[in-house]
């Protein structure tokens, strides 16, 4: 299926690898440009390597590393470029642990990096994208929006905050104006964030990474853990033409684990 979007550009933040990575990989493959941004330097020229390789139809691939969550490395993205047509939002999930523990900074660390750096993007690109007819923004959250994990407090507070502002914003006037918005929750991805967790509860436990690793795929009715090339697919798929008439929801990508009905 051609998906419509050869020769759109496309930010993708945190792209150097894992989530990020593979939305930018299905994006070039289908001939879009991507500007993609991450902290580590040697990481992300890395990545756009391999992403030029891979990229059709002449589709171009800029590097930039800059902290996404920061007004400084938002700034550098604009400076480098100041209109896209697709935004791909991501960035890494706060640390789990006791909220008891959690003092004002420890959130709102949290919240600029999971909700407000997000709103930001979205502000500075989708006017832009409404002038023009066309525009497509994709925000990698959890299935903890879904599903809230009490350890993971701090992430279900910011992203579902992002949630709720998504879902008013994606219906404003701009619907109209052939843009579109959604959430995409990501379940269990064989990440390098998903091996370091299991390494962690190995630790804790006494259990080998190994059990532990068996255990989680286990609890998966796909009975496997998902891949960041199957993500990006998805993310690609929710930027294309044919997905004009999507907006406002909440995709959740985790193998049939959320046991709910809605």
């Amino acid at each position: 299926m051609d998906l419509g979007i050869a020769g759109k550009w496309a930010l993708v933040c945190g792209a150097s690898k894992g989530l990020g990575y593979g939305c930018a990989q299905a994006l070039v493959k289908e001939g879009v440009n991507v500007l993609i941004v991450a902290r580590g330097a040697e990481a992300l020229e890395d990545a756009a390597g391999q992403l030029q390789t891979q990229a059709s139809a002449g589709a171009q691939v800029q590097a930039l590393a800059a902290d996404i969550t920061s007004s400084a490395g938002r700034a550098m993205v604009f400076a480098l470029r100041k209109d896209f047509d697709i935004v791909v939002t991501n960035a890494g999930g706060p640390p789990p642990g006791d909220f008891r523990q959690w003092d004002r900074d420890t959130w709102i660390k949290a919240m600029d990096a999971n909700m407000l750096t997000p709103i930001e993007l979205i502000k500075a690109t989708v006017d832009g994208m409404a002038a023009r007819g066309f525009g497509r923004i994709v925000n990698i959250t959890s299935s903890a929006v879904k599903a809230p994990i009490d350890i993971l407090g701090l992430s279900n507070g910011a992203r579902s905050g992002l949630t709720g502002f998504v879902a008013g914003m994606a219906r404003s006037h701009i619907a109209a104006k052939g843009v579109t918005v959604n959430n995409l929750l990501p379940g269990a991805f064989y990440t390098d964030r998903l091996k370091s967790n299991f390494a962690t509860n190995a630790e804790k436990s006494g259990k080998s990474v190994d059990e532990v690793t068996d255990a989680r795929r286990k609890s998966v009715p796909a009975q496997r853990f998902g891949t960041p090339e199957e993500f990006g697919q998805f993310c690609a798929f929710l930027c294309s033409q044919q997905a004009s008439y999507f907006t406002g929801q909440n995709v959740l990508l985790d193998g049939g684990a959320y046991p709910g009905t809605f």
